[in-house]
């Protein structure tokens, strides 16, 4: 063996400093007689300096992409999401918002002028577009008859002379969601498995639809190997429809994509198998892989049998040698939520009158006349989940396994609602403790357009409830409630040494509280007075904390819940306790922040 192979090596060595002692350790026990100078100004100690700089870097780059192996670890929030999709997390996209408007239009009398002519009361057809005073499009859900008698009428106007009326309003409600329809083409070349397609919109909250240039339609599903998915049908019976105005029917998609967002940008990824494929390989029928379970007489998605979800191995199949046509919606506003009354402008409206209604002046009357306005906040919008948050869902997501039995399950299956129904904030269940079934307590928030705690609105709380009914256990039944919101004031005593800057101290105290409190808070979750001294004594400029104190902030900008958070302090004074239905925020941080340097 040669006499280099024999030298001695320190691979433990990591970082700069290390591998230059290291390096200039070698040197002198094995090369003394070539190299004597390590003194900082000489041409050995810049070589030295090099190869220390790359190692050092090399080891950084090494330890870095460990790290973003492991979800533990890795704090880029792509890497986070990839690892998350590893145990079955998606992340959704663009939330909508969601909401109910009322809509009101001014309707010409009968012959006998003692009612609305029903004749020229219009169908406000779905996609009819309004707008909010934040420029915010949204889009008519449903088709809207002002002629059902269910409505609101009113005497709008009326003759001076004998009081008889002349115009009656009519109020109807509808619901709306966020954004509008848009198309992209895309053309397709020569067969490709997993073909894999970008989207130019970054603010894509749902893909509608994709269908190629031969007709076929492509149905997204959340995995590849999933054969089925349930489609909603116009239910056509008069006598139901107004209760239950779809019916969801199994359908069998050999044709089927999935969507995921890397870096903002959205992609479709297609299946493995070709058209020649699918002439050749047996689909099977959803009525095939349902199971049966005990106590239900419905299908569910968890009712599908894996092992027989599918007969071919192809995964679905992928287009070739056509174009396209995806439809998608898409926000036209960085946040789509809309304070009360909010909503107020008819940008696009969609009307369908009967044929029956000839005059032309009536029938642009009652075009003139809508007008439109949301009596509640709509909500559905959010901002992103933080590393620590999104971490926090891929586990939880990976231990309910797509059930909901404890907890955890319950808030992990929120928190995936599809972005298209809205999206939730925070969600705290809990076992009601004065029901003597199994009674759950959900309470759920959205957020303001300034990312503000804010309640859920209606609809999006009857979208949570159809989204969990499908995964709950047959007798659990679920309460969706408002928690309380307790906006909180925190005031600071601290001493600093005399030659510092007290306003300078000032800021960086108030500045470090901002940053503690960055991210929010969860309901139930205790506020810890001990980490504010902690936080606040580590700044170089303050000697000593002498005094925080948190108070309760309500009505005005505020909640006008009141909280006597003396009761919630602990014995020794270092912990804010929270009620389990109550959350705590620190609304806002150049308001609610208040310090004095001594």
């Amino acid at each position: 063996m040669s006499k280099k192979s024999k030298k001695l090596i320190k691979y433990t060595n990591r970082e700069f400093n290390s591998i230059k002692e290291g390096l200039v350790d070698y040197a002198k026990r094995y090369y003394p007689g070539i190299h004597k100078d390590f003194s900082d100004a000489s041409f050995g100690s810049l070589m030295l300096d090099t190869v220390a700089y790359v190692g050092d870097i090399l080891s950084f780059y090494l330890d870095y992409q460990a790290n973003e192996s492991f979800l533990d670890t890795a704090v880029e929030y792509d890497n986070v999401l990839r690892l998350g999709e590893q145990v079955g997390y998606k992340q959704p996209l663009k939330p909508n918002s969601f909401g109910i408007v009322s809509m009101f239009v001014l309707a010409p009398v009968t012959v006998a002028g003692s009612a609305p002519d029903t004749t020229y009361l219009p169908v406000l057809a779905r996609g009819t577009k309004f707008s909010s005073t934040g420029g915010q499009i949204f889009t008519l859900i449903d088709d809207i008859d002002f002629a059902n008698p269910d409505n609101e009428v009113v005497v709008a106007t009326s003759n001076a002379q004998d009081g008889k009326p002349t115009g009656f309003a009519v109020k109807a409600f509808g619901r709306v969601i966020s954004g509008e329809l848009s198309t992209q083409t895309i053309n397709v070349g020569n067969f490709t498995r997993f073909l894999t397609v970008s989207l130019s919109d970054p603010n894509i909250t749902e893909i509608v639809s994709v269908v190629d240039a031969e007709g076929h339609e492509y149905f997204e599903v959340d995995y590849l190997s999933q054969d089925t998915v349930f489609r909603s049908v116009v239910n056509k019976d008069p006598e139901t429809r107004k209760y239950v105005p779809d019916i969801m029917v199994t359908t069998s998609v050999p044709r089927r994509f999935t969507v995921f967002n890397r870096a903002g940008t959205i992609f479709i990824k297609f299946g493995y198998g070709s058209e020649s494929s699918l002439k050749t390989d047996n689909t099977t029928h959803p009525s095939n892989v349902a199971l049966k379970m005990h106590g239900r007489d419905y299908e569910t998605d968890i009712t599908m049998d894996p092992s027989k979800l599918l007969e071919t191995d192809k995964f679905g199949i992928a287009p070739a040698d056509t174009t396209l046509t995806v439809t998608y919606r898409t926000n036209t506003s960085d946040n789509v939520n809309v304070v009360t009354r909010g909503l107020t402008g008819v940008a696009q409206p969609l009307f369908i009158f009967k044929g029956t209604a000839t005059n032309a002046a009536k029938i642009s009357s009652v075009r003139d006349s809508l007008e439109v306005v949301n009596e509640e906040a709509i909500t559905g919008d959010i901002s992103l989940p933080t590393v620590s948050e999104l971490k926090q869902r891929i586990n939880d997501v990976f231990a309910s396994q797509n059930r909901a039995v404890t907890a955890n399950d319950y808030e992990a299956l929120v928190y995936r609602m599809p972005s298209r129904f809205g999206s939730i904030r925070r969600a705290k269940i809990m076992r009601d403790h004065d029901s003597f079934k199994r009674n759950l307590n959900l309470y759920l928030l959205s957020e303001d357009a300034d990312n503000n705690f804010i309640t859920a609105s209606k609809l999006l709380k009857n979208n949570v409830k159809t989204w969990l009914n499908q995964y709950r256990m047959i007798n659990d039944t679920i309460d969706i409630l408002d928690p309380r919101i307790i906006n909180i004031q925190i005031n600071f005593v601290a001493n600093v040494d005399y030659t510092q800057d007290k306003l300078e101290a000032l800021n960086a105290a108030i500045t470090e509280i901002e940053n503690m409190f960055e991210a929010k808070l969860d309901i139930g979750q205790p506020i810890y007075i001990t980490k504010i001294y902690d936080v606040l004594n580590n700044l170089e400029e303050i000697v000593d904390v002498t005094s925080v104190k948190i108070t309760n902030q309500s009505g005005g900008l505020y909640s006008d819940e009141m909280l006597n958070l003396k009761e919630y302090i602990s014995a020794d004074g270092r912990i804010l306790y929270a009620p389990e239905n109550t959350i705590y925020e620190l609304k806002y941080s150049n308001l609610d922040i208040k310090g004095t340097i001594r």
